[in-house]
């Protein structure tokens, strides 16, 4: 096949390609321009997530109306007149790609006024043709109409994912430009809904407090550093406010949205030990350096930067976090004397096993020996005997296949209870427990026609994320067959009036975040996986946690609970519930039987 020059359409959608993956894609260029066009109000409409319409509204500069032409055409830009300017860049726009590329795949219409002129102008761009340029009344600033997108690229518009990601998408990323832009004021428009509104009055906590709710706004940790040039501004989240991903951790470098692995595993360092496996902080941290010490020419989406000094930025973000951290939640420390000798309550906790009934710990496993005396089994675990002969019956339909009958000797580190049973020693995470035994009841109940529920004294009113907010819409269906009652009650705003009585106590509202923090974006499981992945996360949240005690009734009624569950070795997410050391382990490991 000969060599041939690509034509000019073909060369511009592929050019398109590489900057506008999807409706979020115009979003971010239209914004980012408008915001280098010293825009104070910028106003995002959208309609069918996206697809059909993208509409950008600023009062910035405005584009002269000789230039509107010239403004949608291919590698024309206001912001670099030589080479070397693309070494020390402060505009977010700089390639004179996004206009083009946008006008070659949808229906774009441009209309500006700059403040000198009396009248603005107005183009339309058809899939990369244009048209006249006209002159039309207008107010100062530009207004950017982007319908159609991919109308000609049908094979690019297939890929698009469903509506609520696409949404999501667009919502989470005015949110980040928001944060940056305290004093800018964001408007962002689905159809008739406003889903993001701030005040620019340049506050970010309070735009924390709109995007997340106050009590979360109140929580996060402001970061304020300055070094050798270079400085770091924003807000941490304290290790009791965690997520089960990284979308919230959120890096600006110098006014620019950047995905830098080196910056969220410099600030993941900062957490080091302090969080638990698979936890993340919220965050949002704008990082300012000199211009000429980063290049962010590295990909055509902008989102990569290199840093001259690497190394060092590094360790400037990662110690300046780590201080904020610590300053504002500081680490418990022990006090010397609880390693050594300290007084003790006269009241003595019998948590020790008369070893001389060794041998009748068999009875845990033939049903038949649990009539013994009264004596023998009010050592056993401290239980009365008319509580274990009434476990009897339990005992002798079991199936063996989950654990055997268990033993309390006590908790460990307010975190592992630790059980006997017939064949060794178990150690049982309380949190991953009452995870199984929270969830098989709830699913137990799941059959019936409604789940018990209980009505709030105060119904508790939950402010989430717009993108989070349109994630739980379509779920309060199955919420409120598990015994929630849970409505809209304002923009991204929701009212908990009524929980399960199985979770009676529990924190409304963190169990309605516990709902829509970890869905993936294209997650699309069947009814009955959608039911059982809401239960797992309600029960994960409002299950007991570690570091909390436990009495010893609410610990043997945990363990008594486990052994009930169809599947206790697990929680409903696959960790591990106990771990058995048997009996003939521990003799290996004492020594007792010798290497083997």
């Amino acid at each position: 096949m000969p060599i041939r020059l690509l034509s000019s359409d073909v060369s511009s959608q592929i050019a398109a390609g590489e900057v506008v993956e999807r409706p979020a894609s115009v979003v971010k260029e239209l914004t980012e321009n408008a915001l280098d066009a010293g825009a104070k109000n910028i106003s995002i409409s959208i309609a069918d997530a996206g697809r059909t319409l993208v509409e950008v509204a600023d009062d910035g500069f405005g584009i002269p109306a000789d230039e509107l032409e010239l403004a949608a055409a291919r590698h024309a830009t206001s912001k670099l007149t030589q080479s070397a300017d693309l070494f020390r860049i402060s505009t977010l726009g700089f390639r004179g790609e996004a206009l083009a590329s946008i006008g070659s795949i949808s229906q774009m219409t441009i209309t500006s006024r700059i403040a000198a002129a009396k009248e603005g102008a107005r183009i339309k761009v058809d899939g990369g043709i244009f048209g006249k340029v006209e002159k039309v009344g207008a107010p100062v600033g530009t207004v950017l109409r982007v319908e159609n997108l991919f109308y000609n690229v049908p094979a690019r518009l297939k890929f698009l994912k469903a509506d609520v990601t696409e949404k999501r998408a667009v919502d989470s990323l005015v949110t980040r430009y928001a944060l940056a832009y305290p004093n800018v004021r964001f408007k962002v428009t689905d159809g008739k809904q406003i889903t993001l509104q701030t005040a620019g009055d340049g506050d970010r906590r309070s735009i924390l407090a709109a995007l997340y709710g106050v009590d979360v706004a109140k929580q996060m940790l402001e970061v304020m550093a300055m070094e050798d040039g270079l400085s770091l501004t924003g807000f941490i989240s304290p290790i009791s406010l965690t997520r089960s991903n990284r979308r919230e951790i959120t890096f600006f470098v110098n006014g620019r949205w950047v995905q830098e692995f080196s910056l969220t595993t410099a600030l993941l360092q900062a957490y080091h030990t302090l969080l638990m496996v698979g936890r993340y902080p919220l965050t949002a941290l704008f990082l300012e350096v000199a211009p000429e010490d980063v290049d962010v020419n590295v990909h055509p989406t902008k989102a990569e930067v290199r840093f001259k000094s690497q190394d060092k930025i590094f360790s400037f973000v990662q110690r300046s976090a780590r201080k904020a951290l610590l300053a504002y939640t500081p680490v418990a420390s022990v006090s010397p004397q609880l390693w050594g000798s300290r007084n003790v309550p006269t009241e003595r906790r019998e948590v020790g096993i008369d070893w001389s009934i060794a041998h009748e710990d068999q009875l845990l496993v033939n049903s038949d020996q649990l009539s013994v005396d009264s004596d023998q089994s009010s050592v056993i675990s401290g239980q009365p005997q008319d509580e274990i002969v009434n476990r009897k019956s339990e005992i002798e339909n079991r199936s063996f296949g989950g654990v055997p009958l268990l033993r309390l000797i006590g908790q460990i580190g307010s975190t592992y209870i630790v059980a006997e049973g017939p064949d060794g020693l178990y150690l049982i995470d309380q949190h991953a427990a009452h995870e199984r035994v929270l969830f098989e009841k709830l699913m137990a109940q799941h059959g019936t026609k409604q789940i018990p529920s209980q009505s709030l004294l105060s119904p508790e009113v939950v402010t989430l994320p717009p993108q989070s907010a349109k994630a739980l819409m379509p779920q309060l269906p199955f919420l409120n067959h598990f015994g929630f009652e849970v409505e809209e009650f304002g923009t991204n705003t929701f009212q908990v009036r009524a929980m399960p009585v199985l979770f009676a106590g529990g924190d409304p509202a963190s169990a309605l975040r516990a709902l829509v923090e970890d869905f993936e974006e294209d997650e699309t499981p069947l009814q009955s996986e959608i039911e059982a992945k809401l239960a797992a996360r309600v029960c994960k949240r409002l299950a007991v946690k570690g570091g909390q005690t436990l009495t010893n009734e609410e610990q043997r009624a945990l363990i008594n609970d486990l052994e009930n569950c169809q599947s206790p070795r697990t929680c409903p997410h696959g960790r591990p519930t106990m771990i058995h050391l048997s009996v003939d382990t521990l003799e290996k490991q004492f020594g007792r039987r010798g290497a083997r």
